[in-house]
């Protein structure tokens, strides 16, 4: 498991301030969500995924409550069939194992090609929450801070309706 020490090392060298709370362990956003209510923030769904063969991934960030077709992502992103990441492809990429994919996952040397995507409605949150590459803790920063943690990857960034 990815060591949430070094998120908060890459947060501090950027000076973006966040907030953080611990919680046992949480594997959906369904389990998380007893967790969440009362931080203040937005929560959102961290999806892994590839394309069909394999040669593209994806981190998508969306609203706790949407639902995510692939079918439909997969129009506007300009792919071909999507489907999730196996465990193995997801430590490969992002260094963290299930239940604590988020884009700070993007501190692992592995991440360099992956493509993230976000809903363009998360941009009115006035803070977004995330895990710090493990599933017990969540932390809080906030859109524009996310977007200077973004900028400061070599990943390809896009907003998109989703």
């Amino acid at each position: 498991m990815s060591d949430p020490q070094q998120v908060y090392r890459a947060l501090d060298a950027l000076g973006i301030r966040y907030d953080v709370y611990q919680h046992p362990a949480v594997f959906t956003a369904d389990d998380a969500a007893a967790h969440w209510t009362p931080i203040p923030a937005t929560p959102v769904k961290n999806l892994f995924l590839r394309n069909k063969k394999g040669n593209r991934h994806y981190l998508v960030i969306l609203g706790i409550e949407k639902h995510a077709d692939l079918s439909e992502l997969v129009k506007v992103i300009g792919d071909d069939r999507l489907s999730f990441g196996s465990a193995d492809r997801l430590m490969a990429q992002l260094g963290v194992t299930p239940g604590s994919v988020s884009p700070f996952g993007l501190l692992h040397e592995g991440s360099g090609a992956l493509h993230v995507i976000l809903d363009e409605q998360l941009r009115t949150a006035e803070r977004l929450m995330f895990h710090p590459n493990v599933n017990t803790a969540s932390l809080t920063v906030t859109v524009a801070d996310l977007e200077r943690f973004l900028a400061s990857r070599p990943n390809r960034v896009r907003w998109l309706k989703l």
